[in-house]
């Protein structure tokens, strides 16, 4: 068995883990999509996924625990079926959808999210939380199980569903954990059978998985202590960062 040795991947790739595990204890789901952005600045995006999903495994099972009995059953039985749904279009078209055009589409929705949160922000009113839709819940739930099979980047469409329901924060944790433990354990069987675990990927994604529970406890640890006056501002600016970073790195791989 082989590990990358580069010390250049493990300057990103560790940060990288951090960030993803510190969005999966809660803090920030945004910051989910700046794993595999980052490892893809040294290594390229199919294999940082490759490498990113068993962390990601380990990862789902500290969250599950750590939120365990908080969520809303209703988002989850329209949104869980609808990204397996979509989960299958991605392993069905994955021979013909390239990583740059995800990266726009993705990022496009999550500025174009974020501006609309911020209009209503500075419109006289904000509104009512927003009441469940299953169309509008399965076209979403479609797309982040899309998004997270490509790229491990559902955040943003998930979200775009989610966020307006204002649900409480430790509610709205706990079933966003519970969707992508679904979605991640879901997506091992295409990463199999396209071939993505070879032996270089699995052994450098056991040494980093060291840093996995930890930075899930410290996420969780910090969403326990924001009131939602807080938490769902920065949630918005995170999605909206995220974003830009993400329609840059689409427009910049198709320029080359």
């Amino acid at each position: 068995m082989h590990l990358i040795s580069d010390p250049a991947f493990y300057a990103v790739a560790i940060p990288a883990v951090l960030f993803v595990g510190l969005s999966k204890g809660g803090f920030g789901g945004a910051m989910a999509l700046l794993g595999v952005p980052m490892m893809a600045l040294v290594i390229s995006p199919v294999q940082a996924a490759a490498i990113m999903l068993p962390i990601l495994i380990i990862m789902d099972i500290a969250s599950l625990w750590i939120w365990r009995g908080r969520f809303d059953p209703r988002t989850l039985s329209i949104m869980i079926p609808a990204g397996i749904l979509g989960i299958a279009i991605g392993w069905a078209t994955a021979a013909w959808i390239a990583d740059p055009v995800v990266r726009l589409i993705v990022g496009t929705i999550a500025i174009a999210f974020a501006l609309d949160y911020l209009r209503k922000r500075l419109g006289a009113a904000t509104g009512a939380p927003a009441s469940h839709n299953r169309l509008k819940g399965t076209f979403w739930g479609t797309i982040a199980g899309f998004t997270s099979f490509v790229s491990h980047a559902g955040g943003p469409p998930y979200q775009f569903y989610t966020l307006p329901l204002n649900q409480d924060p430790r509610t709205y944790t706990g079933t966003s954990v519970i969707f992508f433990a679904v979605m991640n354990a879901i997506k091992l069987i295409p990463f199999f059978a396209l071939g993505q675990f070879d032996s270089t990927n699995l052994t450098t994604s056991f040494a980093l998985m060291p840093i996995a529970p930890f930075a899930t406890v410290a996420g969780a640890w910090l969403v326990h202590r924001m009131n939602q006056a807080i938490f769902y501002p920065f949630m918005y600016a995170m999605v909206f960062i995220v974003g830009l970073k993400l329609v840059f790195d689409g427009i910049i791989y198709l320029g080359t």
